[in-house]
Formats: C-alpha cells, structure tokens, sequence
C-alpha cells in the first residue's frame, strides 16, 4: 500500500490479516473501546502513535512505520521469525491439555497466519467432510466474548477437548457444539462458565490421500 490509501484501509487490513472483528481487535490492543477505530474509519482521528505502538506490541511482524504512514511494507522486514508457526504432528484432541510439555514437531510458514498459536493434527471424525481425520489445524487463543458463531473452534472443559462448529444455545449462558457429521455424532451444549480454553480453527491443511 502508498501514502495516498487512508488511515482506516490500513487498521482495516490488519484486522482483515487478524481475522478479527473490529470491537475484538480493539480490546485485543489494549484499547477500551472500538469507538476508537471507528473515528479512525469515519475520518475523524488518525492512526495515533500510541495505537501503531499497541498493535505491534501484538503483532511484532506489522511494520509501524507502515501503519503510521502507509510506506513500504505492512511487514516488517525482520518478521521472518514471528511469522513461525509450532507445528505439533499429535492429536489436537487429546494432545493440546498437555501442549506445554510437547515439543513442536516442526515450524510453519505462512505470512498469513503468522499470529496464530500453533498448528495441530485433527483426527477426529466428528466434523465429517469439513474437517477429515488427518487434517491439519491452526489454531488461535481466543476468549469466549469473541466467539463468532458458525466458526469452527476447540473447546477445552474439564472432561473433553473438540473440535466443532459453534452455535447459539436456548440460553445466552451455554452455547451448542454442533458436529458436521450429524448422522452419527450428535451435538453437545455446555455452559459458557465451563470453557476452560477455547482456540479459534484460523486455517486448515486438508491432506489428500
């Protein structure tokens, strides 16, 4: 991008990069309010040092001169490393409980994905087609107020780790996991207050054997 594109194109492309809403990305920076970036997108406000600090401190391969001017690249040239991506070759269902005493298998690279936690073998079939035995996850932490309802998510209680889509429940306190295969795996409602950890699926790495 060039100096002529707005202030609001570039926060707009990294939230896009972050796979964020814009309310999420705000307090995900630290900033109380997206009111924030909103006056930056109506035109009111620019992009403030203070907000370029607090989205690299985030996001250490965004370039902050980028953001502050809208110069050169939107990463920084040294980002080769934050870029890295863990890569566990083991079960995310019954590996990721105990993934701080796992070493990573590997590294992946994908400028794309860059902010993600790591990436993890899902073989599982309850998710059917659209997430097959065999596939590879890449996942991101995230908190239970930003679920984005139809993403696929892994859910961590205290009796089981899934992998499944997330849906509305009856009520707002619980919320509905539902499988894509629903002919032999049902779907499960648990209370939102039972969510011990909870990773948004950002990509996927569909093997075909």
């Amino acid at each position: 991008m060039t100096q002529n594109n707005s202030n609001w194109e570039r926060i707009y492309a990294i939230i896009t990069w972050a796979n964020m809403t814009t309310n999420y990305f705000a307090r995900y920076i630290g900033l109380p309010y997206g009111e924030n970036l909103y006056q930056i997108k109506r035109g009111n406000n620019g992009i403030s040092r203070d907000v370029a600090e607090r989205i690299v401190a985030r996001f250490p391969e965004i370039s902050k001169a980028w953001i502050l001017t809208g110069e050169g690249s939107m990463f920084a040239s040294n980002s080769s490393g934050a870029l890295q991506i863990p890569f566990y070759n083991c079960d995310i269902e019954t590996s990721l409980r105990n993934i701080d005493s796992i070493k990573p298998s590997s590294v992946m690279f994908i400028p794309q994905l860059g902010h993600c936690d790591m990436a993890m073998v899902y073989n599982g079939q309850a998710m059917g087609h659209a997430t097959p035995p065999g596939t590879v996850v890449i996942i991101k932490k995230t908190d239970t107020d930003a679920i984005i309802l139809g993403d696929e998510y892994v859910v961590v209680c205290e009796k089981f780790v899934t992998l499944r889509k997330l849906r509305a429940a009856e009520t707002r306190s619980d919320i509905k996991l539902v499988a894509g295969d629903r002919k032999h795996f049902d779907d499960m409602t648990v209370a939102v207050a039972d969510i011990e950890a909870l990773y948004h699926v950002e990509g996927k790495l569909i093997i075909n054997n």
